[in-house]
């Protein structure tokens, strides 16, 4: 016990009853008095089994409670691309979709590989995923169907951000998307994550390096500046034939390198992948404060 501006009491022990009666001892971390009222403020509650600290199992793999479903391919992934793992400020898992390739699941509509999809789906669940997201945001056709296999929850699609974004903008504004693939982007994309059908959007398709890379797979390695540039372009395309245009959205999740050139180019708010999976796991891990010093 020490005697300062508060009387603070620590490791003290007692009982912790809950409804159904006496439960295992429990370990008040802090208790603080302060002020002259003396009131009692658990700031945490450690509870213990049987007085000691007892490690839950049940997984393969600990510490990562992301999962990544990804397509199969060769093409470089840079810091800052979903399937490069130092992009990602936590741990995550993989799990390569074998035969899934971008040109499959791009431009031909993801046929007959949602059966591969649940799969690798479930294998990350069992090695010990919380939730899953996929690296590409034309899987949003799979979103109902990976979340009702799975039974954890599942964030298939960057394009899930534009409904949430949408309700930022002020009145007159609205969200546009920049995709790898305009002429292959349909309703019916948008409409698997809430988005609505008539969303403004441009691709890539176009451009100098970005799709010939990912897409059409061309060649396994790319000039950074030059997919850059297509982005960059897609995005200025897009505000130019539709002036109300108050955020974007990038639909691929190649495409998180580019958003900062992507901003400062359009002067407009940029979400992608990155945003929207910061966000998934903050929910799976939320922040622990420190509320031990209190004023």
């Amino acid at each position: 016990m020490t005697q300062q501006a508060a009387l603070t009491l620590n490791n003290l022990s007692c009982d912790f009853k809950t409804q159904s009666g006496w439960f295992k001892p429990a370990r008040f971390v802090r208790i603080e008095i302060p002020g002259e009222k003396k009131c009692l403020q658990i700031a945490e509650i450690e509870i213990m089994s049987g007085g000691k600290n007892i490690a839950k199992g049940g997984k393969a793999v600990y510490g990562a409670p992301l999962g990544i479903l990804m397509l199969q391919a060769r093409f470089p992934r840079i810091p800052g691309d979903m399937g490069n793992a130092t992009t990602w400020p936590f741990p995550v898992l993989y799990r390569v979709v074998r035969g899934a390739s971008p040109e499959k699941v791009v431009l031909h509509g993801a046929r007959g590989l949602l059966p591969d999809f649940i799969a690798a789906a479930k294998e990350l669940v069992d090695l010990g995923a919380e939730a899953l997201t996929t690296n590409c945001g034309f899987l949003s056709l799979f979103q109902q169907e990976l979340a009702a296999a799975v039974g954890v929850p599942v964030a298939t699609s960057s394009m899930m951000q534009v409904r949430w974004v949408q309700a930022t903008l002020p009145p007159g504004k609205r969200v546009g998307i920049v995709t790898v693939s305009g002429a292959t982007l349909t309703p019916q994309h948008l409409e698997a994550v809430g988005a609505l059908r008539d969303t403004p959007f441009v691709g890539t398709e176009n451009g100098r390096e970005f799709f010939r890379v990912l897409i059409k797979a061309e060649k396994d390695d790319m000039d950074v500046a030059l997919a850059r540039q297509d982005i960059v372009d897609a995005g200025r395309t897009l505000v130019a034939r539709h002036p109300d245009i108050g955020a974007i959205v990038l639909e691929c999740t190649n495409m998180p390198p580019y958003a900062a050139a992507l901003r400062e180019a359009v002067g407009l708010p940029v979400y992608d992948i990155y945003s929207m999976i910061n966000w998934f796991h903050a929910g799976l891990r939320p922040r622990r404060f420190d509320l031990t010093e209190i004023a």
